[in-house]
């Protein structure tokens, strides 16, 4: 005997008590990736001295319970899916505030930046050191030395995170002075438009608000590029479900709000600009809308790259469809940010940026590991830059009519393999990308980015990062396959 059809409402009703368990599951295990993220950055500060290793084994656990929420969240209906992935979202940017940053003095440079347009200077005029900015010293930032039997001792940072205040000697003035800021003696390295975003934070705080208002700004881009890439994937016909590679992702949330690296914003608005031209640029886009959103997709390209000149990578793909309108608009609102700065400042604006670049061994040639390896340094960087030459050519050929994700995620991935910069927090450019295509073999560069930010130099970092591209090119090849089969059924 043939059961009974099922009313709809009786369907429904079956279904919600199927999804249950699995909706209790994956909060479960965001309530544990919510937890032990607090622990990390409330009681395990990487940079206090023996607790390496811990501290890894930790943030691995952080990137399993990852990728168990987000395989999880694959069978919960998609009703649940926008609050859940939203709630986790808040959840876990929420623990990232739990302490002060912890494993770099970044964001002290930040707020140093903000204190000193504050009082109405140029960030580009003094360097921090200098005794022009002495009455603009807090003490959380310029700590007292302390008087011991061997002399003047610089203390632990108040907040107790970050590692110990170190000397550097005045400029303008005789006497040593302690700082918790990297680089006291050289000019900030930051665009113009990252500078606006220092000054109107600590407009707002009090100068004695440590890191915080910062972090609070990472949590609320985290959240806010949730939600759009929510909208996003829906109104493009993709599994909202894929919002959670960027809204749960480990990496967004210690580099982008713990420490909150200003790389974050810049991704955010990169895909901000992304979005608005390949919106303008899809079929059925009038012409009046699709030069207005190119203009302001533009716009946001321009305050991205003003933010951090990285995302330039992902400018390729999206100004082919309309390069008069999205370069023009960019290159604008980049010199328009510039100008005030300029006037104040000259040729300064420049900043520590041509320091960093030979610091770092972009001039040197000894920057890009796999290379380094087998080329001599005079080679290195010009093979670098004619490889991604070639990697932004074939990917922005290849780039579909209104969808330049995986070309822009290609571009970016390769630059990262290919610079092999030693801070994960560049890997942030990628994730909103690796959202938009769900394609997670990428998550292999940042991981790799992060290992070698808190290991150090080491002979394998080449075999690292050939590792993670192997990685990602059987990524591609697998999905290439899985496409001809399907067509080939149909």
């Amino acid at each position: 005997m043939r059961p009974a059809p099922q009313t709809p409402a009786a369907a429904v009703a079956v279904a919600r008590r199927a999804s249950g368990p699995v909706v209790a599951a994956v909060a479960a295990v965001l309530a544990g990736l919510t937890a032990l993220t607090a622990f990390i950055v409330a009681a395990l500060p990487y940079q206090h001295a023996g607790r390496a290793t811990t501290y890894l084994l930790l943030l691995g656990a952080c990137w399993v319970l990852f990728g168990v929420a987000v395989v999880l969240l694959r069978r919960v209906p998609l009703r649940a899916v926008p609050a859940l992935v939203l709630i986790g979202t808040a959840a876990i940017g929420g623990a990232a505030i739990a302490g002060p940053p912890d494993t770099t003095t970044d964001s002290a440079r930040y707020a140093w930046d903000g204190i000193v347009q504050k009082a109405g200077i140029s960030p580009y005029a003094y360097v921090p050191a200098d005794v022009h900015l002495a009455r603009l010293r807090p003490e959380w930032l310029f700590p007292a030395p302390v008087i011991t039997a061997a002399g003047p001792v610089c203390p632990g940072d108040p907040a107790g995170s970050i590692g110990e205040a170190h000397p550097t000697q005045q400029i303008g003035a005789p006497g040593t002075i302690c700082t918790v800021i990297n680089r006291p003696q050289v000019p900030t390295i930051y665009p113009p438009a990252a500078e606006i975003v220092y000054a109107a934070v600590r407009a707002i705080v009090p100068v004695s608000a440590q890191y915080w208002p910062m972090q609070a700004l990472g949590l609320l881009v985290m959240l806010a590029t949730t939600a759009v890439l929510l909208a996003a994937l829906r109104r493009r016909g993709r599994d909202p479900r894929l919002a959670a590679l960027w809204g749960w992702c480990p990496l967004v949330a210690a580099e982008g709000v713990t420490n909150s690296h200003i790389d974050l914003l810049g991704a955010a608005l990169a895909l901000g600009a992304s979005l608005l031209v390949a919106r303008g640029a899809g079929r059925g886009a009038r012409l009046l809308a699709a030069r207005g959103t190119a203009v302001l997709g533009g716009v946001l390209l321009g305050l991205a790259v003003a933010v951090k000149l990285t995302p330039l990578l992902v400018a390729p793909p999206i100004l082919k469809r309309s390069p008069l309108r999205v370069g023009l608009a960019a290159l604008l609102t980049v010199a328009l940010l510039y100008v005030p700065y300029v006037l104040a400042s000259g040729s300064r604006v420049l900043g520590y940026l041509p320091g960093y670049l030979n610091e770092e061994g972009y001039d040197s040639g000894t920057r890009s590991a796999v290379l380094a390896a087998v080329l001599p340094p005079p080679l290195v960087t010009p093979a670098a830059a004619l490889l991604l030459a070639a990697v932004v050519v074939v990917a922005t050929i290849r780039a579909q009519r209104g969808d330049p994700f995986v070309a822009q995620l290609v571009i970016v991935g390769a630059a990262l393999l290919l610079a092999s910069p030693r801070y994960g927090w560049y890997g942030l450019l990628l994730v909103p990308f690796i959202a938009m295509t769900g394609r997670w073999e990428w998550f292999a560069v940042a991981l790799v980015l992060t290992l070698i930010q808190l290991t150090g130099p080491s002979i394998a970092v080449p075999l690292w990062l050939v590792g993670a591209g192997v990685i990602c090119l059987v990524g591609a090849l697998f999905r290439h396959r899985s496409t001809l089969s399907a067509r080939s059924r149909s």
